[in-house]
Order: structure tokens, then C-alpha cells, then sequence
């Protein structure tokens, strides 16, 4: 897919490495390529920017710029200089580059993230647009099922990215506060746009889910007419999704979105030990009136042990998916 009206629209939703891993497979597929990326990270840098200076947490958004930054030597050196931490024991130790310089764009362009983003992403030559998911900085809660002082089962709401993802506990839900927040009017732009949208991979509960609980892009999604690809996790996440099975990921993934169409779900061949449980999960999501989601096996592991996406390999996993859309009669084709 070299020449440009034969490159889909892709739009993919996460945050962090997974997210990362999704774009540096896609930006080989097309430039029209937009990330829609979580704004509730709380811990790290991210988190001290966030408290200090009220604006959206750059952490996952600088990720992603870098994810997709040009090939040629300027903007590898910008790209460098993005994810480049201070060292030593100043009030900058821990600081990526990237994580101040979006702040500060964000303060002279009066507090629009778009635009600093924007401009980010042409000082990096960037492959495509890098959006926020919300206008605001948003905070997840959970509910999870901890053991009483007599081995009981009780439900307990935890507060915070960071301590849902290193939970101890089993989550069962996720929440976002504020409740029903405002989407990223370009973010809702995109998706209505999209040929493909890909979910997935990355931390379920905190990069993945929070997506599907703000109500405007969870509309876009329910009549969007692009054809919608979950990409599983190799791995269950330590803490986050301990012990979960790639279909209680999907039943999860349904608990929280009963109305997303789901069209494809990616996984890795030799990561599934019950294809047949895997199989029934993914035609658990079909909603009504649409047409049954298919299971895709392909190898897009960067090792047989390794829990992180080999980019080359996700990326013929997904062109594999594309062509088959566009070898369906029933599938609308993109310009």
C-alpha cells in the first residue's frame, strides 16, 4: 500500500507501550493514521505535571508522538530528545524532555492540547496525528474483590491509574471521574472518518476500557462504519488482569461496551491455549443486527516468552485483516 489512495484511515485507541506497539505497526500501513490516546495517567511525571500545572497528563501522549516520528535524521534527533529523561537529583530528575515541552506548549497556546500536540508532531515530522481522548485529566476507579479479616469476599473501590494497575486484587470494573466527560472534538472527528479502528493491545483496565466510557466516543463507535479490530495482549498484565484468559479479556471488553461493534479480534497462534473458548468468547460480542466477528491467529509476538508486539509482525497481521476486508463484496471500499 505505497501509493496514498490506497492507504486506509486508521484510528487507534490505547495509551502507553501498547498503544506505541499498534502505531509502529500501522504507520507501515498508511499515513492517515490518527492515535486516540488515554488522559488518566497519574503517577510519574505525568502525574506531577498534572497536579501542578492542571493540564492533561503528557506521559502516553509524548509516547505516542515518538511512535510516530520521521525517518530522517532531524527527526530521530527530535525523537531522541522527546523521550530523553533528566538525570541527577534536581527538581527535573525523571522528567522526559517531551513531558515538559508539550506543558509548556500547552500553557503559550492557552491551554490547547490539540495544538501543542499538532505542533509537536510537525517538529517530529510526525506519521499521522496524535489526539487526547478527553479534553480534561481524568481519574479511574475500580472496583475490585479483596478477602476480609474472615476470608470473606467484599467489593473495594481503589482510586488512581497506578493503583489499579498494580492491584493486588481482581478488578471487575472501571470508572472514570468525572463521570461522562468530555470527548476530544477532533478524537470524535476521526473515528467517524476511520476505515479501520484498532483497540488494543495494552493495560486492559487503564489504557484500554477507559476509551469506551466516554460517551462521545463511545456514540462514534457504535455508528462508526469502519471495521473494528481488537488486538489481544500476549500476556495477562501482573496486578492489572493476573490470571485473566485472552476470552475474560473479551468478557470484560463486553461487560463495559455491550453496544461496540466488533468486527475482527487479533491474537497471537501460540498464545491461545483454547482456541475453542477463544472462538466463543469473540462471537459473544456480536451485537444486534451486525455480522458475526472473526478470530484472527497470526504470530505478532517479538518473542515465544516476551509479553511486547513485534511491530513488523502486527503489521502483517493487520494488512492481512485489511486485505481480507477488501476482498469482501459486502465491505465498503476507502478512496
Amino acid at each position: 500500500m505505497n501509493q496514498a489512495a490506497d492507504q486506509p484511515r486508521i484510528v487507534a485507541l490505547g495509551g502507553g507501550h501498547g498503544l506505541a506497539a499498534t502505531l509502529a505497526a500501522a504507520r507501515q500501513l498508511t499515513s492517515q493514521l490518527t492515535a486516540i490516546v488515554t488522559v488518566a495517567d497519574d503517577g510519574g511525571s505525568s502525574g506531577l505535571i498534572r497536579r501542578d500545572h492542571d493540564v492533561l497528563p503528557p506521559g502516553d501522549l509524548r509516547m505516542a508522538l515518538a511512535a510516530l516520528a520521521g525517518t530522517t535524521p532531524a527527526h530521530h534527533d527530535m525523537e531522541t530528545l522527546l523521550q530523553h529523561r533528566f538525570s541527577g537529583r534536581s527538581s527535573l530528575a525523571g522528567h522526559p524532555v517531551g513531558n515538559l515541552l508539550l506543558t509548556g506548549l500547552i500553557e503559550v497556546f492557552g491551554g490547547d492540547t490539540v495544538r501543542a500536540l499538532d505542533t509537536v508532531g510537525e517538529l517530529i515530522g510526525a506519521v499521522g496525528r496524535v489526539l487526547p481522548m478527553s479534553t480534561i485529566p481524568l481519574e479511574i476507579t475500580a472496583w475490585v474483590d479483596v478477602l476480609d479479616d474472615r476470608q470473606r469476599l467484599e467489593h473495594k473501590l481503589i482510586r488512581g491509574q497506578v493503583a489499579v494497575a498494580t492491584t493486588s486484587a481482581r478488578v471487575r470494573s472501571v470508572q472514570l471521574e468525572p463521570d461522562g466527560p468530555p470527548a476530544c472534538p477532533p478524537a470524535v472527528a476521526a473515528i467517524d472518518d476511520a476505515d479501520i479502528v484498532v483497540l488494543g493491545p495494552g493495560s486492559w483496565f487503564t489504557s484500554v476500557l477507559p476509551h469506551l466510557l466516554v460517551p462521545d466516543l463511545m456514540t462514534a463507535l457504535e455508528r462508526t462504519s469502519a471495521h473494528v479490530v481488537v488486538v489481544l495482549n500476549l500476556e495477562p498484565q501482573a496486578g492489572e488482569t493476573e490470571g485473566f484468559s485472552p476470552q475474560e479479556h473479551l468478557s470484560v471488553l463486553r461487560a463495559h461496551a455491550p453496544r461496540l461493534p466488533v468486527n475482527t479480534v487479533l491474537a497471537d497462534a501460540s498464545r491461545v491455549v483454547d482456541r475453542r473458548g477463544l472462538l466463543s468468547a469473540v462471537q459473544a460480542l456480536r451485537t444486534a443486527g451486525g455480522s458475526e466477528p472473526r478470530l484472527v491467529l497470526r504470530p505478532v509476538a517479538m518473542s515465544q516468552d516476551g509479553d511486547q508486539h513485534d511491530a513488523r509482525l502486527l503489521a502483517v497481521a493487520l494488512d492481512h485483516v485489511i486485505t481480507c476486508i477488501r476482498s469482501t463484496e459486502e465491505q465498503p471500499a476507502w478512496p
